[in-house]
């Protein structure tokens, strides 16, 4: 079995100087592993240095006295010390190696030995378990660990060492495959992380320099060729590659790349040279982020697992009154041995982490990243969806849907490449949107055009055939530039009215046009929202800042359940903390940093991949594909795997109750129990490993 993690007595500060304090936790049960702790204490307010002394049990840390104090970070390590996976033997896998070698040349040995050095070598290849029986019953009480020491001993004292040997064989037989298949779970996980270089290529003064990879900041260009792991997230500025982005995205099919296209760490260069500017760096890139999101699964427990731990635990003294039962009524120790041969723990204990650790790694290679088992749980539960509207249910990519000329002379087509001729050099989404739709007139032309001026935060300005040309904002053409847009002031507030965004262009000082753009509806929304019902969603609902006829438009167009509009962000999380008040189970999906508070208010939160980077840490599901299907693939994956976990406890339950009834009525030895018992959690476990293919679920 695998070992509970230890527990905390006390954290406390045995000195400080301005800046500086040293504190010393008190543990129980194995060492807290070093490294995540000082990881997780540097990520804390305030902490610019964090260094541990393992043997002392102490904690040195550095601090800015403005933002945090000794007893603040006293009280903050305290909390965190509990949720640290504590450090795990090295030598734990090859002990149950080397004594599953002992066990085995014992069982083939012992029949050859002379009578009198049976006992003695029997004994001996049992005493590991029987030593870790009494050591667990010392601590724990009656275990399953203590069962099959009594099974043993029972044997033994019999002097059928055929019989415990044979016992003693399968329990180890049974613990190294157990331990094994654990650890594949955990292997499954660690896999989706690829190593990239200590030392990264960058643009340093026109030329191309290495430099440590913790050097490396945002802002800068990084170059990477051919075979290279590109190690930060950001945006091509020049180049063309092929990547490989399965490790991040489970995408087997490798994406063309280049300017303008966004990029993850952890992908892989197959062909190609791309110049990136770094916009995440260090811990805070997309496999960073993973690799602490694989720290916290192996470690937070789900409520179904410490449930199932619980029910394996209150089984043991079942076991034990039906063997004591059996051997009453028979007068069979044989009996005896066998029913304590087989018991719930095992299965029970292993199984659930397994399942959840697989369903993790199929989602994450799906583009999903869930943090921990607990949230992947809470998913399956959840019968509300609550979804943000821009960038979410739509594109949050304008599109022109309108070009309104108020001069006879000018048509449509000329008024949207009138304004792209000014805005083809701004990247602003409007500006972008213009130039797109300009490129596909049926006659494209280009307006030539002086020197162009940016107005932050209003438009741009220009001048053609010597009059000034204006494109922006309603503000910047009246009142900066004291267009009169009085006549055309019906037809505007008609397209305001029908929720568009619009583009006013002044030439000559006079309103030549306007042109309005629409955000548009991702083409996957509608048949996303029909896979949530069919997994038992009950209702979809709209919470948006948006204007309430543009809102109320979408959600009827998607047959939302409700719709909330005009929102602030705290009034997002009052309506979710409302809905949770009448008992509804929230998941809520959103990408802004306004979202971050329904987020982190919900049942389960979210988060879309082009999100705020404050609504993906605080989420606890994050998209790795800008893909409002994936949110519809974390809910099959979640369902998946409690039904799987429902599926392997029934499993455990009904073969175990077989096991033990057989047992008990004297229809099986100890060894054939012992085969059988082992047999069926190994084929449990194997069946915990299953993951799904979420993708093939779509079609």
């Amino acid at each position: 079995m695998i070992p509970d993690a230890g527990w905390i007595d006390a954290v406390e500060v045995v000195h400080r100087v301005p800046g500086r304090v040293r504190l010393r936790y008190r543990s129980h049960g194995r060492p807290i592993a070093t490294a995540p702790l000082v990881r997780a204490v540097s990520e804390l307010d305030g902490v610019t240095a964090a260094r541990i002394n393992p043997a002392a049990r102490s904690l040195i840390l550095s601090y800015d006295p403005a933002e945090t104090g000794a007893e603040a970070l006293r009280a903050s390590v305290a909390a965190l010390l509990p949720t640290v996976q504590p450090e795990t033997a090295p030598a734990a896998a090859p002990k149950t190696s080397s004594g599953l070698g002992s066990s085995l040349m014992t069982l083939l040995m012992t029949p050859l030995l002379p009578a009198p050095l049976r006992l003695p070598v029997a004994l001996a290849a049992a005493l590991p378990l029987l030593r870790h029986g009494a050591e667990d019953y010392a601590e724990n009480g009656v275990t399953s660990h203590g069962l099959e020491a009594m099974a043993v001993s029972i044997s033994l004292a019999r002097a059928d060492y055929t019989a415990a040997n044979t016992t003693t064989f399968m329990l180890a037989l049974g613990e190294h495959l157990e331990h094994s298949v654990a650890r594949r779970s955990d292997d499954l996980l660690k896999h989706l992380l690829r190593p990239s270089s200590d030392e990264i290529w960058v643009m340093r003064d026109g030329e191309e320099v290495l430099i440590p990879a913790a050097e490396v900041v945002v802002g800068d260009t990084v170059v990477v060729g051919t075979g290279t792991v590109i190690p930060i997230d950001g945006t091509v500025l020049s180049g063309e590659a092929t990547v490989n982005e399965a490790a991040m995205t489970g995408e087997s099919v490798s994406v063309e790349k280049s300017r303008g296209s966004l990029v993850l760490s952890g992908t892989l260069v197959e062909e190609g040279r791309l110049s990136i500017y770094a916009e995440q760096v260090g811990r805070r890139t997309a496999a960073a982020r993973i690799a602490d999101y694989v720290e916290q699964s192996l470690v937070v427990k789900s409520e179904a697992q410490l449930e199932a731990s619980r029910l394996a635990d209150r089984l043991v003294p079942l076991v034990l009154k039906l063997a004591g039962a059996a051997f009453v009524v028979s007068g069979d120790w044989r009996r005896a041995a066998s029913v304590l041969q087989a018991d719930y723990s095992c299965a029970l204990k292993l199984a659930t982490p397994v399942a959840f650790k697989s369903a993790m790694y199929g989602a994450a290679r799906a583009g999903i990243l869930v943090k921990g088992a607990s949230a992947l749980e809470r998913l399956a539960q959840a019968d509300t969806f609550v979804f943000d509207k821009t960038g979410t249910l739509t594109t949050g990519l304008l599109q022109v849907t309108d070009a309104i000329a108020f001069d006879p002379t000018f048509t449509p087509d000329d008024l949207i490449c009138l304004a792209a001729s000014v805005e083809e050099h701004y990247f602003h989404p409007l500006a972008m949107a213009v130039v797109t739709a300009a490129r596909a007139t049926e006659n494209h032309r280009h307006f030539d055009h002086q020197e162009v001026q940016f107005i932050v935060a209003h438009g741009v300005a220009s001048v053609i055939d010597g009059k000034r040309i204006v494109v922006g904002s309603r503000h910047f053409v009246q009142e900066d530039e004291g267009i009169d847009i009085t006549p055309q002031t019906e037809i505007i507030d008609q397209l305001y009215r029908d929720g568009k965004t619009l583009l006013f262009i002044g030439f000559g000082g006079r309103l030549l046009g306007v042109i309005g753009l629409k955000d548009s509806v991702r083409p996957t929304t509608v048949a996303t929202l029909r896979r949530l019902r069919a997994l038992g969603v009950r209702r979809i609902l709209l919470l948006t800042g948006d204007h309430r006829d543009r809102a109320t438009e979408l959600a009827d167009e998607l047959g939302l359940d409700e719709c909330h509009s005009e929102l602030m962000p705290e009034d997002k999380a009052r309506i979710i903390d409302s809905l949770a008040a009448q008992g509804a189970r929230i998941a809520f999906v959103g990408d802004g940093i306004n979202d971050a508070p329904a987020l982190a208010g919900a049942h389960v939160g979210i988060a879309m991949m082009k999100g705020a980077d404050i609504a993906r840490l605080t989420a606890d599901v994050a998209l790795l594909e800008d893909d409002i299907e994936c949110v519809a693939d974390a809910k099959a994956a979640a369902k998946a795997a409690m039904d799987l976990i429902a599926t392997n406890y029934r499993l455990t339950v009904g073969l175990n109750t077989g096991i033990l009834s057989a047992a008990a009525l004297g229809m099986l030895s100890p060894i054939s129990t012992a085969i059988l018992h082992n047999g069926t959690t190994l084929g449990i476990l194997l069946n915990a490993l299953r993951t799904r293919k979420l993708r093939a679920e779509r079609r």
